[in-house]
């Protein structure tokens, strides 16, 4: 495959399916975004986790459905299916273009401040950088695992992720260091923190807590995802909101756990939410209910 990221030619025109088809053709895939750096919407058949795919994380692969869907998951290198008629109506109100990094074996590492961006020339080996709003994208041969907030200003983004396509940038791509495979491990935990677990006594009848049944739990969490997912104004008030709905309802009895918080913070950040504040909306909702 012809090294994606070594692009040297300006970028053709301000056409964004012209920039999504030039960089499908050098193996790097695909997608339209949203104002505001946000993927389209789930279509209906996939809102609220009913299609088993991206928002409860068990399925790794590109989104199967013939629109715009799953944000990451749609990223495309096939040019029949950016082209489509299906698409059509994304690119149309499309005001920027992604691609999944994982997919074209990419890790950038996203500094989203000029400290952290001085952290990464002093501690991360030198490698292709793009100029961002605020700071650069770091971009490594090799893929890893995603995860937000590795230290503070400091994202990595690889599989199961996108990034915004902001041209070639400079400097010469090197082979991904195990300093940036070390962040993941160290920043994992403060990316998505688990709610501490508070034991309340058994109710009546069989003295089972009803949170515990599967069926129950899953349909609160599904339910708290889908009201994230389609919520169209006033987002950061949903997700806190949505987090103390959860909380309340399922935070007291040890039921949640790592995988569920996760899917949470996964919707919220597929509308936008950056980890900090899926993190402090986690905190504030925990506070405010005493926990």
């Amino acid at each position: 495959m012809t090294q994606p990221i070594a692009i040297r030619r300006a970028l053709p025109a301000p056409d964004l399916l012209d920039t999504a088809l030039m960089l499908a053709a050098h193996g790097i895939p695909a997608l339209p975004l949203r104002a505001g750096k946000v993927p389209f919407g789930n279509c209906p058949a996939c809102t609220g986790n009913r299609c088993g795919g991206r928002p409860n994380m068990k399925t790794p692969g590109p989104c199967q459905c013939p629109g715009v869907c799953h944000a990451w998951a749609a990223a495309t290198t096939d040019p029949t299916v950016l082209t489509s008629r299906s698409w059509a109506s994304a690119w149309r109100q499309a005001a920027a273009v992604a691609y999944h990094p994982g997919g074209a074996y990419l890790t950038v590492v996203d500094l989203d401040h000029e400290v952290a961006v001085a952290w990464a020339r002093t501690n991360l080996p030198a490698t292709q950088t793009v100029a961002t709003t605020r700071g650069e994208h770091w971009i490594y041969q090799g893929a890893m695992r995603s995860v937000n907030g590795v230290r503070d200003g400091v994202d990595i983004k690889s599989t199961m992720s996108y990034a915004r396509w902001l041209g070639p940038g400079t400097g010469t791509i090197t082979a991904l260091p195990d300093v940036v495979r070390a962040l993941a491990v160290k920043g994992a935990a403060a990316a998505r923190p688990a709610p501490r677990a508070i034991a309340v006594p058994a109710g009546a009848g069989d003295g089972e807590c009803r949170h515990r049944t599967p069926a129950y739990l899953e349909r609160g969490i599904a339910m708290a995802v889908q009201r994230i997912t389609e919520a169209r104004a006033s987002v950061h008030a949903t997700v806190y909101r949505t987090f103390l709905a959860v909380l309340s309802t399922h935070g007291r009895c040890g039921c949640l756990t790592d995988a569920h918080v996760a899917r949470l913070f996964t919707a919220a950040q597929a509308k936008g939410e950056s980890a900090r504040h899926c993190s402090d909306a986690w905190t504030n909702a925990r506070t405010a209910l005493g926990m």
